[in-house]
């Protein structure tokens, strides 16, 4: 009754009211075949390895059958690939029983565990337990058409796989041309518990209707098993129904008993069509039970007695089944016995067969990047110059709006502003920069996409990536027009919904599924991200190590102390650093040509200060045969600094120009200078105000190194600087306090190339910066003012801080 369209209410009432529902008795030995397979798979596993956790399906078993019929139906209505996510909760039977992971495979991970085999047949990374994995599988249908399912690998953390299921959904239907959404389309399964409890379900829930992250629909199935690890229902949501959260959607919401299977294959259908029919969400509570704990080594009698003295005797649903198909007359007692022999036969077969399995190649990825490289595999520098004249054509595209367009006249100024750099060659901002790369990478052939909050116009109102005319409304990309006949959403720039950890995650599944494009999500302020942090810490930073899954993920983390508080200045920049697994006392063999360091680390953090390195680091993030994550510490006064600029041959292509992990001291070109008594070190926008107060004092005895890329650590380019200065004294200065921000990665490395570079030792290593605090940064202007021309003094002039006396 909630649902407000009439149209849909009248096809829910034909088909559940109208169209009386006659199986015929292949269609009955079918569901009996597939709860048959669905319930023994459970009684085996739990015959073979009775201490072991795999988070069984007992109490809910009806789910094979039923995600079966969905698949059939789903395939009949045109979908030609479905994306799954789940929990733990019968992961291993749907695995599988519905995408076909062999079976040997399966149980194969009991006895020996899951290692990650590379190509070479080496184990790479850390793994993951067997109720966390993916696979994919072509799989055939009742109708003979093939049907690709793809089982999103997945953490602990519930309901967070679901916006991750979603954006991987959505890039399947750009990349097949998918406009119509009806050949792709997700299926998300929860518990009750979780679909009440966890906020990213409404987060994901409410990306369903939105331009540039809706995928026509998803069905969602709930595991209703009553009670959620321990808790009952009237603890654990203040709503009737667990699915209540969907009436904001006027998605239907089916309840059915899930020990009755027809009913369950015949909601399932029914989901199915409504999804390809209407395009948009549907749920399926199957309200069922639980017959063991949590796991199978949990003891449910202690919090739910009288709810397990009845389920102890409960028959479970093939048993219901059964009797009623036999006293019905509709299946003879001596085929089901046929049946029930013929699948435990193929299970004791394929455990058998187990003993002696080797994984091979990644089984469990959905499709791997052919010619892409692992850890394990050696790959070159590419160069990410741009040639001039693609410079300066796609500097023209981005800077000239259509001579009928009405722009607010601050726009307009910014824009001419903008074709005077891109004409005279000089004072390149950095969304001119920014916009340079995106443009380019689009001429050869990337996808680029960019999403978040107000990342259209900016936080900072710096890109303007979208103008909009003041007279009629209408909007204006120019990104969009780089190429001639630029196909829709080739580039995408888009405003989000009022949320980082499902837009995060959409983002994150988006940019799994091809590496040939560039995929970055934006905070509003840095610090908003921890909103998002389960994405951040159980799928990017360790999403490769666990499950070899590449991603190219660029973050932008909008930061800096420019006096605007404590949630406005910090993008928490340790806790990225904390997260990165190079081994901080051991000096890495350095090849010219090659990004040994870059593949062997699980993420990049960088803090560019210049346009041109900015460019050069995304589009480093494409030109290179492997991909990795990066956290950028994005700038917010650098966007209109007047020194924060770069020429336009910069950005060219020439054995001068790309990335510069380090930047030396810009004043100095000596290989070797005695004269300099301090060297400082730093990273990010400290670095012009550093500079700044060396000019004032005239202090041309201190040498200032940018440090753009933070992780993996230079250290290379750290011990040559170091080698320069022979004479001086070792600070690090940041804006940060001293247990925030880059100090505590920076300082055990710094001191490893100081061992390198025969320069002193780790004690040696001055610190300008704040004292430890627990708020990122003061609230009050005049301490924040006090505060910034203190460390900027004692870096510069006076005596840093001896960390260690």
């Amino acid at each position: 009754m909630h649902i407000q369209d009439r149209d849909k209410c009248n096809w829910l009432r034909d088909k559940i009211e109208n169209q009386p529902v006659v199986l015929a008795p292949a269609r009955r030995a079918e569901i009996f075949d597939r709860l048959t397979w669905g319930t023994h798979f459970e009684s085996f596993t739990a015959q073979k390895w009775t201490a072991a956790k795999r988070f069984g399906l007992e109490g809910c078993e009806t789910l094979i059958p039923g995600m079966k019929e969905l698949i059939d139906a789903a395939a009949d209505a045109g979908v030609e690939s479905v994306v799954i996510g789940m929990p733990h909760r019968g992961r291993l039977n749907v695995l599988g029983n519905v995408v076909r992971k062999p079976l040997r495979h399966i149980f194969s991970e009991f006895g020996a565990g899951i290692k990650p085999v590379g190509e070479a047949g080496t184990y790479t990374g850390s793994g993951d337990v067997k109720y966390h994995l993916g696979t994919s599988f072509d799989r055939p249908t009742r109708s003979g058409k093939k049907i690709h399912l793809s089982l999103v690998a997945n953490p602990s953390h519930l309901e967070a796989v679901a916006p991750v299921v979603i954006g991987k959904t959505r890039a399947k239907q750009y990349y097949s041309n998918d406009k119509q959404r009806l050949k792709n389309m997700a299926v998300i399964m929860h518990g009750d518990g979780s679909f009440s409890g966890q906020g990213v379900v409404y987060e994901t829930l409410h990306l369903s209707d939105l331009p540039n992250y809706c995928t026509g629909g998803s069905v969602h199935i709930v595991v209703n098993n009553q009670v959620a690890f321990t808790t009952d229902p009237k603890f654990s949501r203040s709503s009737p129904y667990c699915t209540d959260v969907a009436k904001a959607l006027c998605a239907p919401i089916f309840h059915v008993n899930g020990d009755d299977v027809e009913a369950v294959t015949r909601v399932c259908d029914l989901a199915a069509k409504w999804r390809c029919q209407f395009l948009s969400d549907v749920i399926v509570d199957i309200v069922c039970y639980r017959r063991f704990g949590h796991n199978e080594i949990d003891e449910p009698f202690f919090t739910q007695p009288t709810m397990y003295s009845v389920i102890k005797s409960h028959p479970n649903s093939l048993a219901i089944y059964e009797k009623k198909l036999i006293e019905n007359g509709l299946l003879a007692k001596d085929e089901i016995d046929r049946l029930k022999a013929k699948v435990m036969g193929t299970l004791n077969e394929e455990f058998e067969s187990s003993k002696n399995y080797v994984p091979n190649k990644r089984d469990w990825l959905s499709a791997f990047w052919a010619g892409f490289k692992g850890p394990e595999q050696l790959s070159k520098l590419r160069n990410t110059g741009v040639k001039s004249a693609v410079l300066k054509d796609v500097g023209q595209a981005i800077t000239v709006l259509p001579a009928t367009f009405n722009p607010h006249k601050a726009i307009k100024r910014i824009y001419e502003q903008r074709s005077q750099m891109i004409e005279k060659g000089e004072g390149v901002d950095w969304a001119t920069g920014e916009a340079l790369a995106f443009g380019t990478l689009l001429t050869e052939g990337n996808h680029v996409r960019l999403s978040g909050q107000d990342v259209e116009r900016g936080t900072f109102s710096h890109r303007h990536a979208k103008v909009h005319d003041q007279k009629n409304g209408q909007i204006y990309c120019p990104l969009e027009h780089v190429l001639k006949s630029q196909a829709p959403d080739f580039f995408t720039v888009s405003n989000s919904s009022l949320s980082e950890f499902g837009v995060l995650g959409f983002e994150l599944g988006y940019s799994m599924e091809n590496p040939n494009s560039l995929i970055l999500w934006e905070a509003q302020f840095g610090d908003f991200s921890n909103t998002a942090q389960v994405i951040f810490d159980q799928f990017v930073s360790s999403g490769e190590a666990k499950w070899l899954r590449q991603t190219g993920l660029t973050v932008l983390l909008p930061h800096g102390y420019d006096g605007q508080g404590p949630e406005h200045s910090s993008a928490r920049l340790e806790r990225y650093l904390q997260m990165c697994d190079d081994n901080p006392f051991k000096f890495p063999v350095m090849e010219a040509d090659s990004t040994k360091q870059s593949q062997e680390i699980n993420w990049q953090v960088v803090n560019t200060t210049t346009p041109a390195n900015y460019f050069h680091v995304l589009r480093r993030q494409i030109h290179r045969d492997f991909r990795k994550p990066m956290i950028i510490m994005a700038p917010k006064n650098l966007l209109r600094h007047q020194k924060c600029r770069s020429k336009l041959s910069e950005f060219e292509d020439s054995s001068e120009n790309g990335f510069q992990r380090l930047i030396k001291d810009v004043g100095n070109q000596k290989d070797k200078d005695d004269s300099i008594r301090r060297v400082v070190f730093c990273t990010g926008k400290i670095y012009y105000e550093l500079d700044e107060e060396r000019e004032r004092a005239t202090a041309k005895d201190v040498a200032i190194c940018r440090v753009e890329q933070i992780c993996p650590f230079p250290f290379d380019l750290v011990a040559r600087e170091l080698k320069r200065y022979p004479k001086a004294e070792v600070v690090w200065c940041q804006e940060e306090p001293m247990n925030m921000g880059a100090f505590l990665y920076v300082f055990p490395r710094l001191g490893t190339a100081m061992k390198n570079a025969n320069r002193g030792k780790l004690e040696d290593v001055k610190y300008a910066g704040r004292s430890a605090s627990a708020s990122p940064a003061t609230g009050f202007g005049d301490q924040h003012t006090h505060e910034q021309k203190g460390l900027v003094e004692r870096a510069i002039q006076k005596s840093p801080l001896a960390l260690i006396e």
